[in-house]
């Protein structure tokens, strides 16, 4: 069963899949006209739906005017995309941003179901040391270590 921010994070990708300079530039009172909801459901899609670790960066404009500005980022070349993804994760990650980058490799079509199953297996929080302080850390450790075993060509 979907719920409402199913529907909105559905429809916002659509409309970015038909825009030619992959950005959207939509208002926050429409949106929630549109699907019927307060406003704060739109904000609570866009921080946790449209972060940069699942490829998009989000402007906002508040106000009478006020837009909010949906960027799909693109992943560069072969060349930099390794280099890209290391700088997304970071000297640390939590489980949830590690899921965000997992899954925007399995919708660019750079990992496959398995290789995400696999990748998600490793970076659950239960996996890791219950209790270990740097668990982050070896987290984005063990993901870069597979995110270049499965991209180095």
């Amino acid at each position: 069963m979907h719920n409402i921010s199913d529907f909105i994070e559905s429809h916002l990708k659509k409309l970015l899949s038909e825009s030619e300079q992959g950005l959207i530039e939509i208002q926050r009172g429409y949106l929630a006209e549109k699907f019927k909801c307060v406003p704060s459901q739109i904000n609570y899609v866009l921080t946790t739906r449209f972060t940069l670790e699942k490829g998009f960066i989000i402007e906002s404009r508040r106000g009478g005017r006020g837009y909010i500005r949906i960027v799909k980022v693109p992943l560069n070349n072969q060349t930099n995309l390794i280099h890209d993804l290391y700088g997304l994760i970071g000297k640390e990650i939590t489980p949830s941003h590690a899921e965000g980058i997992i899954q925007r490799l399995m919708e660019e079509n750079l990992i496959t179901t398995r290789e995400s199953n696999l990748m998600r297996a490793i970076v659950k929080s239960k996996v890791l040391y219950p209790g270990l302080a740097e668990q982050d850390q070896l987290r984005a450790c063990l993901l870069k270590i597979m995110v270049r075993a499965i991209l180095h060509t």
